[in-house]
């Protein structure tokens, strides 16, 4: 059943190794309810209060009051051999998802998880800090990761189980309890699905997870019988969507206020043009997240999957690179999930602007915004335009708008009044409305329109300076930080 606002009351070992695990802010919160927690911020100013967000965080307080008296039962991972199809006369005529062995049933006493969904701005990362960040002192075994890192986690020992034991073996229970046993919560960020290798798999790791006394907190921007939507072989997918609906409370967190758009003050991490200051910008950023004192400057090489990432300039853990030198590559989700391992700053320069011809080059870099935004890192540019231009240049726009809208089309109230109209939404942090955004033929699918619009917004969101100094202590000071500013 959807929850909403106004309705409260009712309601392997290897995998993990792999995992890209938040780091949490210094400040211990442990003792705190995620309503406790909210309201301390209110008061201090880091949050504004809002009784929209407050009605869903009382969700938040149930289930965490659930996990206060919950206790994972031990994890019994399965033997090899007992995840094999058992080999009779009959075994030939019957198919291979029926011949797999059944999954333990899932414990009546498993707290019921939530599935919190809504668009761009809605508050979704916010609700999930703060229900992580208040978790009960008795839950030590907790994962927050990107669901687009967890499933490629999956499928990379997936792959490795089936090497080592053969295509036959059932491998999903196996790394199930791979996971569970690090993980008595596990939250995800993003969950979705687009991949039909994902969809065939996700009912039973679930499944499988639950039945090992996992609790499963997840954002996404879709209700779950949206997911996968038109994909390849949906109709088998359609017992995870329910599993989802059954198992976790779904609520819906959209509202009338785009959180990410509340002014915020900023910290002068992107610079632009690319001018005689650009290098001195990107310079003095790097000395400054980076440690030249004890690991000068250098070239380093991380491996993944058999390939090399060259970081041409890092110290300490802080990364430089130019547009070209990461993006321009042949690069991908797994090389920069290897770079958040190893770097928690990022410098990029010459950061041009993109247009429907350098689409691929977007994708790319919305894919690297993305990995920095989920592993809480920071992201210092020099970029050619200024940052509401990166994906979309002024003339596309009111090309596109001119397209979507035929002389003598009647606007809707939510489009505004004309182009300048538009033009100055696009100025205001997501660049157009999400209505416009959702009808503008200049991308070629919901997931692309989603991305372009959560790529601005996270940007703008990085550039605060709430965003740059948290980790840094309470009062988010970090030792030197006046005279860096007092001198620049």
């Amino acid at each position: 059943m959807e929850l909403r606002a106004g309705a409260y009351r009712g309601h392997a070992q290897e995998v993990q190794a792999t995992l890209l695990e938040r780091e949490q802010e210094t400040r211990t919160t442990s003792g705190h309810t995620p309503l406790a927690e909210y309201d301390a911020r209110v008061e201090s100013g880091r949050l504004r209060n809002d009784e929209h967000q407050r009605g869903l965080i009382q969700y938040l307080d149930d289930l965490h009051i659930m996990l206060s008296r919950y206790e994972q039962p031990p994890v019994q991972p399965p033997a090899i051999e007992d995840l094999k199809p058992k080999k009779s006369f009959f075994s030939f005529f019957s198919s291979a998802e029926a011949s797999k062995p059944p999954l333990s049933p899932i414990p009546d006493s498993l707290p019921k998880g939530l599935y919190m969904y809504g668009d761009v701005g809605s508050g979704k990362t916010m609700l999930m800090d703060l229900f992580y960040d208040t978790l009960p002192p008795n839950i030590t075994k907790k994962t927050r990761i990107h669901f687009h890192a967890f499933m490629q986690s999956v499928h990379k020992n997936l792959h490795k189980m089936k090497m080592q034991h053969g295509n036959e073996v059932d491998a999903i229970p196996y790394v199930a309890a791979g996971i569970a046993e690090r993980s008595s919560v596990l939250c995800f960020d993003e969950f979705q699905c687009t991949d039909v290798a994902d969809a065939m798999i996700l009912r039973r790791l679930i499944e499988s997870l639950m039945a090992h006394g996992t609790v499963i907190v997840t954002t996404s921007n879709r209700h779950p019988d949206d997911l996968y939507k038109n994909g390849i072989q949906r109709e088998s997918f359609i017992p995870a969507i329910n599993l989802l609906k059954t198992k976790l409370s779904v609520i819906n967190l959209d509202s009338q206020t785009d959180y990410r758009k509340i002014p915020r003050p900023p910290s002068g991490v992107y610079h632009h043009p690319l001018d005689e200051a650009a290098k001195s910008h990107a310079e003095r950023w790097f000395k400054f997240l980076g440690d030249p004192e004890n690991d000068p400057p250098h070239k380093a090489i991380h491996h993944v999957w058999g390939r090399e990432i060259e970081v041409p300039k890092a110290s300490g853990r802080c990364a430089w690179f130019s547009f070209n030198e990461i993006i321009g590559r042949a690069t991908g989700a797994a090389d920069y999930l290897e770079l958040m391992r190893n770097y928690d700053a990022f410098v990029i320069t010459d950061v041009p602007g993109m247009n429907h011809r350098s689409r691929d080059l977007a994708r790319r870099f919305i894919t690297f915004i993305d990995a920095i935004y989920e592993s809480r890192a920071k992201l210092v540019m020099t970029t050619a335009v200024p940052l509401t231009s990166l994906f979309l240049s002024a003339s596309e726009l009111q090309d596109a708008m001119a397209t979507d809208h035929p002389q003598g089309t009647p606007r809707s109230a939510d489009d505004g009044a004309d182009v300048s109209d538009v033009m100055r939404s696009l100025m205001d942090d997501l660049g157009m409305n999400m209505s416009m955004l959702k009808n503008s033929n200049l991308f070629t699918g919901d997931e692309e329109r989603f991305a372009f619009a959560r790529a601005l917004s996270r940007l703008s969101e990085m550039g605060s300076v709430e965003w740059v100094e948290r980790g840094w202590g309470w009062r988010g000071r970090r030792k030197g930080r006046e005279r860096w500013v007092a001198k620049s």
